[in-house]
């Protein structure tokens, strides 16, 4: 009975240090510096938005993430004969100058955009959950520009 009670403190401290515990809210997330002329880009960010979401990037430009356009994905746990696609809306801002907004989509299919390049970001729609404000899981790529 000794054994219980340490080994819910163990799972608990387990529980507390894997990365998702860890991971930064989105508008406290910053992506390492741009790398010099002639160095490799930096890892990339990802980061979670929640609908009416935004983030700081770092050169201060923000990511904001509008609005769900549509969602025809094909329902968990029911077969389909095509996979459907959901669409977002998002706005980014320059630290200088109006701002851009563009979609992006779960599926490529039919030739919609999946990533989209804003200034010296890349930025692609990795995966969306499912509901009527679902959160969107977007990778943040430097590409040194």
């Amino acid at each position: 009975m000794r054994l219980l009670p340490a080994l819910a403190a163990l799972l608990l401290a387990a529980c507390a240090a894997s990365p998702q515990a860890a991971a930064p809210r989105p508008e406290n997330a910053a992506m390492p510096t741009p790398p010099a002329p002639g160095e490799t880009p930096s890892a990339p960010l990802i980061l979670v938005l929640s609908l009416g979401e935004h983030a700081r990037l770092p050169d201060a430009s923000q990511l904001a993430y509008l609005a769900l356009i549509n969602d025809s994905r094909c329902p968990p746990g029911v077969q389909c004969v095509w996979e459907g696609n959901a669409e977002i809306h998002l706005r980014w801002t320059p630290t200088h100058g109006p701002g851009k907004e563009f979609s992006l989509n779960t599926s490529p299919m039919g030739g919609k955009p999946t990533t989209a390049r804003m200034g010296q970001y890349e930025i692609e729609l990795q995966s969306l959950d499912r509901g009527i404000a679902p959160k969107a899981t977007l990778r943040i790529t430097q590409t040194g520009q």
